[in-house]
């Protein structure tokens, strides 16, 4: 029996792909698992207990990845599963960033007598560009970006897209007719529009700043759905009051550019879709469900992916430090009881390491102990088929 604790309310959907092996729980010390959403987990003591982690979203900023790989917690993410929602958010607001339609209907509220008459004399104050023909540069080919790119495309825009860590799923993903930008300064300088799709790390923290917004078309129009600190809030504002930026549409209010009227702020509402809630909530049971049950890693933020298929009656799973030795050592002690390995698979991502071995006779406590004492180990378990 697993004990799962949900820190947030995780749709039913996904909730029901447990089973009768697993048991939700608000007892922390006795979870196997933990379900987020975007509960802050900074401040959390965990107990040895908890092996994974899985976040029904893409963002992991609300958890402290990298203390958790030192003590051998797996944290998943749901990458995609609430991509289609955000691509709809996405064009919802290339068309608000033009066509001044949150500015019409605040207008058209204030209305009270003779509304035809008004309505026609007033309106070509609203008046904004079509997007069918008009460049725009998509940064960052993941999930979101690629279905917004090929969403562009299909609108009649031309759509260059930027990436230079795309993926080989992302690039068959992306539509032949996305032209690829060899620089985003190449991206900055040609597009009309921008939308932003990459994470947030060290080197992208403000990477739209007064030198990026310098290099731009005067009047592009900005859209932010991914994170907000991706954009210097001081920096946009002065470059809209010179006239580069037209339109700035984010979907992440904060005090810095708030009440601007060439600001339009949405309340975070990407993935704010019953759909998309689920397709998390789905997507992260069934990488816990894998991990305990079968030791595979798909989708971790902080070890490397690690899937095999089951080979034998018995599988060890090892969390260890990426360092010379470790396998041999391991090795060495199940064969010294005998034990003849089916099938073994390792991989690594950055200090980390994580490996596979299955065997037809189980390894006994004493040789885990064992193993468990050779320097750089963090993790073992022993699983049965």
């Amino acid at each position: 029996m697993y004990n799962i604790q949900t820190l947030n309310e995780i749709s039913k959907s996904g909730l029901a792909l447990f089973g009768n092996n697993y048991h939700t729980t608000n007892e922390l010390d006795s979870a196997d698992a933990i379900l987020v959403r975007s509960a802050k987990m900074h401040d959390m003591s965990l107990p040895s207990s908890v092996k994974a982690i899985a976040r029904a979203g893409a963002g992991v900023n609300n958890i402290p990845i990298e203390e958790y790989a030192k003590s051998g917690i797996v944290v998943f993410n749901t990458p995609g599963a609430n991509a289609n929602a955000v691509k709809e958010l996405v064009i919802a607001g290339l068309l608000l960033s033009s066509r001044r339609v949150v500015e019409g209907i605040n207008w058209a509220k204030t209305l009270t007598t003779d509304v035809a008459k008004e309505v026609e004399k007033g309106k070509g104050a609203f008046t904004g560009p079509e997007l069918l023909g008009k460049k725009i540069g998509v940064i960052g080919l993941g999930a979101i970006g690629v279905m917004v790119a090929n969403a562009a495309q299909a609108l009649g825009m031309e759509v260059i897209g930027y990436d230079p860590y795309i993926s080989i799923t992302a690039a068959w993903g992306l539509s032949r007719h996305i032209k690829q930008a060899t620089s985003l300064d190449e991206i900055l300088s040609e597009a009309d529009y921008l939308t932003i799709h990459v994470p947030l790390v060290g080197e992208t923290k403000h990477m739209f700043n007064k030198e990026a917004f310098a290099k731009m078309k005067k009047g592009v129009r900005i859209l932010n759905f991914s994170r907000d600190t991706l954009v210097n809030d001081m920096d946009i504002i002065e470059a809209i009051k010179e006239g580069i930026v037209a339109k700035y549409v984010t979907d992440f209010p904060v005090e810095g550019v708030m009440n601007n009227e060439d600001i339009i702020t949405i309340p975070h509402l990407g993935a704010s879709t019953p759909e998309s809630e689920e397709n998390c909530a789905v997507m992260a049971v069934q990488q816990i469900k894998d991990y305990l049950e079968n030791g595979n890693i798909v989708n971790s933020v902080n070890f490397p992916e690690c899937v095999m298929p089951w080979g034998a009656n018995y599988r060890l799973t090892l969390i260890h430090k990426n360092v010379p030795t470790v396998i041999g050592k391991i090795t060495a002690i199940i064969a010294q009881e005998g034990i003849n390995i089916q099938d073994m698979t390792n991989r690594s991502k950055g200090e980390f390491a994580y490996t596979i071995i299955d065997t037809n006779t189980n390894v006994s406590q004493d040789n885990i102990t064992n193993i468990q004492e050779i320097a750089g180990i963090i993790n073992v378990r022993v699983l049965t088929k």
